[in-house]
């Protein structure tokens, strides 16, 4: 399997995240991404290449112009106010106030923004944009006759919306590369979320459309992150009614559970008659993930690959969370690697 993978994932390494009333050290590291390259290596994956630069349109198929200027002009902005340490929002368009855009920084900051777990620093931009790139390469090579391919990708993407970010997220690389697959020509592309977390910024961007089939299996919003969306009777509207399928599990869920959740997920996606397939690969799903609650051990996730694959579609791999640094790079090569295996 290609391996698509950018060192520009280096220049974004926030120093704290807002979590649980404290100002804690980022859990979204430059070594999570390390890991899994290596691991690749370890095992002989197939090829890891650098991606190609698409420039900013197909990024402009998903996220606004107005949004991506402000991201990418943010910490020249900051720097230029003298400010220091990273950029994190500190008021939100909550439901009492006003959706306007402020001109000032943070009020800006505030209102592309959902928590405060996505800081911007001087190379956050140009992460996020490889990342980007990383994704739109992959899915090149799958547009030209490749069966699969993985795009190593960091910062992660599914919970960034068209004019929001969050939960790590800045651009939507899962979302990003399905908007290509449909403008080269496919009609119904599927894209599976398997983080812990729900893929709300993926759902928000496809909910009301027929062409992208969105499934997720998650925590149950009701106990988890992100709180507000990912609950089962999200299900589309207007031309995507039945087109969202949400999979919200209790804390505790060991591999029994989840896979009856993905068993489902996967019908769904044949009975769609999906052409194409995007995995959103979170591995946050590890019993000894710090920040998660499921109970899926690594051979699991040999299991899920072979699941996946059972699908038969042409599938990208997008890397989204998974924050047991040490085992992260075990868990997503055991999913390409059981894809692999399994691959009809």
């Amino acid at each position: 399997m290609l391996t698509y993978y950018s060192d520009d994932h280096h220049l974004h390494h926030g120093n704290c995240e807002l979590i649980d009333g404290r100002l804690l050290p980022c859990f979204e590291k430059p070594q999570r991404a390390d890991h899994i390259l290596q691991r690749v290596k370890d095992r002989r994956l197939g090829e890891v290449r650098g991606p190609t630069d698409f420039g900013r349109g197909p990024i402009e198929r998903i996220h606004s112009a107005a949004y991506l200027d402000f991201f990418q002009g943010a910490w020249a902005r900051w720097q230029a106010q003298n400010g220091s340490g990273d950029l994190l929002p500190f008021t939100w368009p909550a439901r009492t106030l006003r959706a306007v855009i402020p001109r000032d920084l943070h009020g800006q900051l505030g209102y592309y923004s959902f928590d405060g777990g996505a800081p911007i620093t001087a190379g956050t931009w140009q992460a996020a944009y490889s990342a980007a790139q990383v994704a739109l390469s992959a899915q090149a090579a799958i547009a030209a006759g490749a069966h699969s391919a993985f795009a190593l990708c960091r910062p992660p993407g599914h919970h960034a919306a068209s004019e929001v970010m969050g939960g790590y997220c800045y651009l939507n690389n899962a979302a990003i590369a399905a908007q290509a697959f449909l403008d080269q020509g496919h009609t119904k592309v599927a894209i599976l979320d398997v983080d812990y977390h729900h893929g709300n910024g993926t759902q928000d961007i496809f909910y009301m459309r027929s062409d992208v089939l969105f499934a997720s299996i998650h925590g149950d919003p009701a106990e988890e992150f992100p709180f507000f969306l990912g609950y089962a009777d999200e299900c589309g509207v207007g031309a995507g009614e039945g087109c969202n399928h949400n999979y919200p599990l209790p804390m505790g869920s060991d591999w029994a559970a989840w896979s009856a959740a993905l068993d489902d997920a996967c019908q769904r996606i044949a009975d769609y008659g999906a052409e194409v397939l995007v995995v959103s690969l979170g591995v946050d799903t590890f019993k000894d993930d710090p920040i998660s609650q499921f109970k899926l051990d690594s051979p699991d996730y040999l299991r899920m690959g072979q699941r996946i694959a059972a699908l038969g579609l042409p599938t990208l791999f997008v890397m989204e969370g998974g924050y047991a640094v040490e085992a992260i790079g075990v868990n997503a090569v055991n999913v390409l690697e059981g894809f692999e295996a399994n691959t009809p």
